[in-house]
């Protein structure tokens, strides 16, 4: 140092006289970039220092027992710049003709440096028990559910792994070592060493009860905790983490609040951290994000459901503003997902009410498969735009949206306007009541059904703006919205068929008595329309056969001819869909095929004879037929006769025969 220059061989005395010698030198690129050319400066100039790192390293190459350790920047910004990157260049000239380079910790070296940088060392024989334990419990998850979890997890090799790193999660540590290693700033032990520090204290403080420490259990809700984790990346991810991560007014917060079966174990928030952990890092690596595998590994613990993690990851997906997803891979990034523009939209939809209403009548609308109804109304605007017509037959109104039902209550907004339907046609009374059965939506699923679809629409709204160019998503967000189109459209089409479940049947059990209401849930998979149908037919609510000599009883004996001979066709077709205590038939194809099949049958005895007409001068029956097949139509000349009348008019018309 007095004269500035390269000490040579008395180094090798040196070291030989003090031996054994260690020599470690740390910062030595630092130090060297800041020595300019002058040899004004006691420790030499720039060239000089690389002279003497020249002569160091071969000293204490022939020295005996002596060791020279020199610790490189392995990062740009360690480096220093150009200067610092010569200093690093003609460092490693210097020395790397005699080095015996050492590799960096492996991963498993780092553990258990970590590890016992942290915590103490166990010598406890029952300590040992019950860490055996815990690791016992957490592979017979994995292998009984090897299916939710990296293959990996259920081998032995990975028990192994978790003895060594216990009481920190082998995950946890992939992560840090894997992920945030890849970070410029991020020190592999020193890194994870402070990091971890402050999560261990953080936990303790809370007194946490975690059977190890996993990705999911790093409270980024803690400051400390959260500083360590955004310190080291370039972008802003506190806006991030307060609302879609672990903020006090976060989404995962609030979903576990709100879902007690989520909030259990604080679903959500053991999610998002642990994507969180696994991606921030790596968020612009080609093959960013986390498997859905692998978060449920990083979260859940022995005597845990996995099924209620992969609930509160799907209700993130659909929810939440920075977390995206692409395939089976989740990340979390700065930059919101076009979610928060779908759900935008969706709350507009929602408020505007109309738009959502409109989709689901369009969707009702395009069932073409009616049953075995004559023909369906699909949420017709009001009571006059159901015909009065006997000739239509028996028809489902599928009732608006808004009106929907409540089972055991009269005063709800279906019963009103089925009500108002049944007895009115617009300002008209209405007088075929027997004709309309009625479809309603549940009261209790309405809400789920119109959020669904205005899900649906902010999608579909979302991609055409996209196609209009006036909302500019990239090829990711468009993959996304066509994703989620596509999902939401299931969504509904499922969620419609279980709201319409009201099969309401205006009913007259006393031809005396007043209307009465018969109300059917309706089960199974098919669409509603076509659940009511089936409904309707095998509670015999919906006749699409009919017996004749069960029209004769049902009808004709109780309460159509019992004062008189006979009934015109017409007129009993008209009675039959005005009086709800009559049968009701499909249309009016199903009573002629009655006719047909009454009138042909040799026990015609047993249901009727058919006339063409009455002639008041004789008291004789026009045409009369039985025991025949006939052509009968509806109208007043077609007459279902009396057997016991048309069997007199015919003794009548043989003994005339016979007498002339």
């Amino acid at each position: 140092d007095e004269t500035s220059t390269n000490p040579g061989d008395t180094l090798t005395q040196l070291f030989n006289h003090y031996a054994p010698c260690l020599i470690l030198i740390d910062e030595w690129v630092s130090y060297a970039r800041q020595l300019h050319e002058n040899s004004d400066l006691a420790g030499g100039s720039f060239d000089t220092q690389f002279t003497f790192a020249q002569t160091l390293s071969e000293s204490a190459k022939n020295a005996k027992n002596t060791l020279l350790v020199v610790s490189i920047p392995s990062s740009d910004i360690e480096i220093g710049g150009d200067r610092g990157k010569e200093a690093l260049d003609r460092l490693k000239n210097a020395i790397g003709r005699v080095e015996s380079p050492w590799r960096p910790a492996s991963a498993e070296e780092s553990f258990e440096i970590v590890r016992r940088r942290l915590f103490q060392t166990n010598t406890d024989p029952s300590l040992f028990v019950q860490r055996d334990g815990v690791i016992k419990a957490f592979m017979e998850l994995y292998r009984t559910q090897s299916q939710e979890f990296p293959s990996e997890c259920k081998e032995a090799d990975y028990e192994r792994r978790m003895k060594a790193a216990y009481p920190i999660h082998p995950e946890l540590f992939d992560r840090l070592y894997n992920d945030w290693s890849t970070l410029d700033k991020f020190q592999r032990t020193r890194g994870v060493l402070r990091l971890m520090a402050k999560v261990i204290h953080s936990l303790w403080e809370r007194n946490d009860h975690s059977l190890m420490i996993m990705p999911a259990h790093i409270a980024m809700d803690d400051q400390q905790v959260q500083s360590e984790l955004t310190r080291y990346l370039e972008d802003n991810w506190l806006p991030v983490i307060d609302k879609d991560v672990d903020g006090p007014n976060s989404l995962p917060l609030n979903l576990d609040r709100n879902n007690p079966n989520l909030g259990r174990y604080s679903a959500c928030r053991r999610v998002t951290r642990t994507v969180y952990m696994g991606s921030a890092p790596t968020l612009r690596a080609a093959n960013r994000g986390l498997e859905d595998r692998r978060i449920k590994l990083g979260c859940v613990q022995p005597g845990e459901s996995v099924a209620t993690f992969s609930d509160a990851l799907r209700r993130l997906t659909d929810q939440a503003t920075y977390l995206y997803l692409d395939g089976n891979r989740y990340w979390v990034s700065t930059q919101p997902n076009v979610n928060r523009t779908a759900q935008e939209r969706a709350d507009q939809f929602l408020n505007d009410g109309y738009p959502v209403w409109e989709e689901i009548i369009k969707r009702l609308k395009t069932d073409k498969n009616r049953g075995e109804f004559s023909a369906v109304h699909v949420a017709p605007p009001s009571t006059a735009d159901i015909p009065d017509d006997p000739s239509l037959g028996v028809r489902l109104v599928v009732l608006h949206p808004q009106h929907s039902h409540t089972r055991l209550r009269d005063d709800d907004p279906a019963r009103r306007w089925i009500d108002d339907a049944l007895n009115h046609r617009g300002g008209s009374p209405r007088y075929f009541k027997n004709t309309l059965l009625f479809l309603a939506a549940d009261q209790s699923k309405i809400d789920n059904l119109e959020r669904n679809v205005a899900q649906y629409l902010a999608w579909e709204s979302v991609l055409a703006d996209d196609k209009k160019k006036t909302l500019n998503l990239d090829n990711f967000q468009r993959s996304q919205a066509e994703a989620k189109r596509e999902s939401t459209t299931n969504d509904v089409g499922t969620i419609l068929y279980d709201t319409y479940q009201w099969l309401l049947i205006p009913t007259q059990p006393d031809a005396q008595g007043g209307i009465e209401w018969k109300e059917t849930r309706l089960q199974g998979q098919d669409s509603p329309i076509l659940r009511a149908s089936r409904k309707a037919i095998y509670e015999s609510e919906l006749l699409d056969t009919y017996a004749a000599p069960i029209l004769r009883l049902e009808a004709l004996d109780k309460f159509l001819w019992r004062d008189t001979n006979h009934i015109d066709l017409k007129r009993l077709w008209e009675y039959l869909t005005q009086y709800l205590y009559l049968p009701r038939l499909k249309n009016q194809e199903v009573l002629l095929k009655a006719v047909r099949d009454g009138v042909n049958s040799t026990a015609w005895a047993d249901t009727f004879a058919y006339g063409l007409g009455f002639d008041e001068s004789t008291g004789k029956y026009v045409g009369l037929q039985f025991a025949t097949g006939i052509t009968p139509s509806i109208s007043p000349q077609s007459l279902l006769v009396k057997p016991d009348v048309a069997q007199k008019q015919v003794d009548a018309e043989t003994r005339e025969q016979g007498t002339g």
